[in-house]
């Protein structure tokens, strides 16, 4: 796990295939929360997954963070400051530029109508607090390998359209 506040665009690691087709890029968590505490517990419990994590304190905060840190996946906290993560969560699954990112609602609010409006508002993903640290590493981890084959169907799509 590498800690990035940076604004630093994504390096390519280690992979296989023909060397034109582009590496994929390490992993990138983005955490956002007003809380720190919650903040530091989130990013002690994914130490063991091998990303670049980013932190977030409020919503416009969360917003501007996926611009420059291009996560692929974010734990969104939902009672933030500025913009709830109900609020991020449908930006960011409106635009199509950044719909792609999984999203693990991560919240106190434990009430049905909270889920369904997380559902309705593009969640990929709900979580209760208080977490679990196995369920919180297994769903991230699940995540990112579905972001990721997404990415390789993509990366190898484009490599078969410059051999045509």
């Amino acid at each position: 796990m590498t800690r990035s506040d940076a604004a630093v665009p994504p390096s390519a690691a280690p992979g296989s295939g023909p060397a034109d087709v582009p590496k994929r890029p390490r992993s990138r968590v983005l955490i956002a929360d007003d809380n720190e505490p919650n903040r530091e517990l989130l990013e002690v419990y994914l130490a063991d997954i091998d990303c670049e994590i980013a932190t977030a304190v409020d919503g416009a905060d969360t917003l501007a963070k996926v611009s420059a840190f291009a996560p692929d996946v974010i734990l969104l906290d939902v009672m933030m400051p500025k913009l709830s993560g109900f609020e991020v969560c449908q930006r960011l699954k409106r635009d199509p530029a950044t719909s792609p990112i999984m999203i693990l609602m991560v919240t106190a609010l434990g009430e049905l109508g909270d889920i369904e409006r997380a559902v309705e508002a593009g969640t990929d993903d709900f979580l209760s607090k208080p977490v679990n640290k196995v369920e919180l590493v297994k769903r991230v981890e699940n995540m990112l390998k579905r972001r990721h084959a997404s990415d390789e169907r993509e990366r190898l799509r484009a490599y078969i359209a410059t051999m045509d």
